[in-house]
């Protein structure tokens, strides 16, 4: 690892979290209106600073010299800190086990845990900020946890983990194994 990379990471998870804030945002304001003109005019108001931003840019592109900067600064102060590696603790190579683990700690002495909970503590420790729970819950499939849609945890059903998934998931195949090419062409 160079010595620009975690700072360049930081950049990009920083981009990703106030991108989808803000466009997540937009829509949102956006689509609260009660009527289609409403929306109409919304999103008219939030094109024309836009427009606004762009014309100025190009009459006078010296002033990307200070929007970069700035640019930078926001989306640099919005990104969590990496976490620091602690010599005596040591991560799961595999990331199927990882998710297991992060499961487990997640789901303590509960039948389980929502994929709204899991995601929300992803989030906090700035690990996949634009996931949203369907994300989340295809990955956890794929790694052969199954996901019960209706996991009742404080009186509200919703999609979750069962411990006993967690604790009885198979291992998927290793990535280098493929089933025996079709004779289909």
């Amino acid at each position: 690892m160079t010595r620009l990379q975690p700072a360049a990471e930081r950049l990009c998870r920083g981009a990703a979290i106030v991108l989808t804030r803000y466009t997540s945002g937009a829509a949102g304001w956006v689509r609260a209106s009660d009527s289609p003109g409403g929306r109409a005019l919304r999103a008219a108001l939030l094109a024309l600073p836009a427009l606004l931003a762009w014309r100025i840019v190009r009459a006078a592109p010296a002033l990307l010299w200070l929007a970069v900067p700035w640019w930078c600064w926001v989306i640099w102060r919005a990104a969590p800190k990496a976490p620091e590696g602690t010599p005596g603790e040591t991560a799961p190579s595999d990331p199927a086990e990882a998710v297991r683990v992060l499961l487990r700690e997640l789901i303590g002495d509960a039948p389980g845990v929502h994929l709204s909970t899991v995601l929300a503590h992803l989030h906090e420790q700035g690990h996949h900020p634009t996931w949203r729970v369907a994300d989340l819950r295809r990955h956890i499939e794929a790694l052969g946890i199954p996901v019960d849609p209706k996991l009742k945890l404080a009186g509200i059903p919703t999609r979750g983990v069962r411990r006993e998934a967690v604790m009885a998931a198979p291992r998927p195949e290793p990535v280098g194994t493929a089933p025996a090419p079709s004779p289909a062409v």
